[in-house]
């Protein structure tokens, strides 16, 4: 199996990271600066092929790669925005099957989630295909003693006067208030700990504030406080955020098995023992409505 990761300005996308070690660190970066991208990887990644490309334009792209995927039997790319454009035409051009939005990917079988999270659908692939990773399925570790991965540089054809692709003018930041929770960076959650729906509407406030997007448990969501597609855990979204910020949340393992692997986690709870504080890089005991409102104070 091998990877294939587009970066921008030396920036690994959502999952990116997760797919090279789902590859057991081999992977292909395409885009700008990926040699700044490489680094990021060290402790995760074995072998690496750089490949730089200015310009997005992915059927250009495919079509520039094939030659280094026509051997490899799994091609797999993260589902973020990039991967999942690019996904469909290396699969187009390498003649092959797509199974998209994968939680696991390997040669016996590949797992899907489907019906909301609620159903596993496993399949038994063919020999080759190209598949997408779901961001957040999987957690990584990098292994400070694994030596620096080998670096192989490719250089192709620019994508100028291509005409299999639209050219992307400028790429418009996403509205965290809107943005897919299995893609934002930043999340503010609620919880059951929570006095009031009014507290949500403030959680917004203060995530517009910071640029994070609003998250919520399932007690929230069955309470009508917050639509269920805010919902994180096993019959939610699985997210793979930066920072995590838990208000009143007590941390049940249907919520955190949806949480993949924060970089920061911060809590806010009357209860020091709950889950969600033991997991937390900053626990702060207390009540979370009287926090979120000095927040929305100093905040908005």
């Amino acid at each position: 199996m091998i990877a294939v990761v587009v970066v921008r300005a030396g920036v690994l996308p959502t999952g990116g990271a997760e797919v090279v070690a789902e590859c057991a660190g081999r992977a292909v970066l395409v885009g700008s600066q990926v040699a700044v991208a490489a680094e990021s990887l060290r402790g995760v990644a074995t072998a690496l092929t750089l490949v730089e490309q200015e310009a997005f334009r992915p059927a250009a792209i495919a079509h520039l790669l094939a030659p280094l995927l026509i051997d490899e039997p799994i091609v797999v790319l993260p589902a973020s925005p990039d991967g999942r454009d690019l996904a469909p035409r290396i699969a187009f051009t390498l003649h092959r099957p797509l199974h998209a939005g994968a939680t696991l990917v390997n040669a016996n079988h590949v797992d899907m989630a489907r019906g909301g999270g609620r159903e596993l659908h496993r399949l038994v692939p063919g020999a080759t295909f190209v598949a997408t990773l779901q961001p957040g399925t999987r957690g990584v570790v990098p292994d400070p003693l694994l030596p620096a991965p080998t670096i192989t540089s490719v250089t192709g054809p620019t994508s100028d006067g291509d005409t299999r692709d639209a050219v992307v003018m400028a790429v418009d930041e996403a509205d965290p208030a809107t943005i897919d929770l299995g893609e934002a960076t930043r999340i503010i959650a609620g919880g059951g700990g929570l006095d009031g729906s009014d507290r949500m509407r403030q959680l917004a406030d203060i995530a517009a504030a910071i640029g994070a997007s609003v998250g919520a448990t399932r007690v929230v969501t069955d309470r009508g406080w917050a639509p269920h597609e805010r919902q994180i855990g096993t019959t939610g979204v699985v997210v793979a955020p930066r920072l995590y910020m838990a208000f009143g949340v007590a941390g049940a393992v249907q919520h955190t098995s949806g949480l993949g692997d924060p970089t920061h986690i911060v809590s806010v709870n009357t209860d020091p023992h709950c889950p969600m504080m033991q997991l937390a890089d900053l626990a702060i005991v207390g009540d979370a409505n009287a926090t979120i409102d000095e927040l929305e104070r100093l905040l908005t």
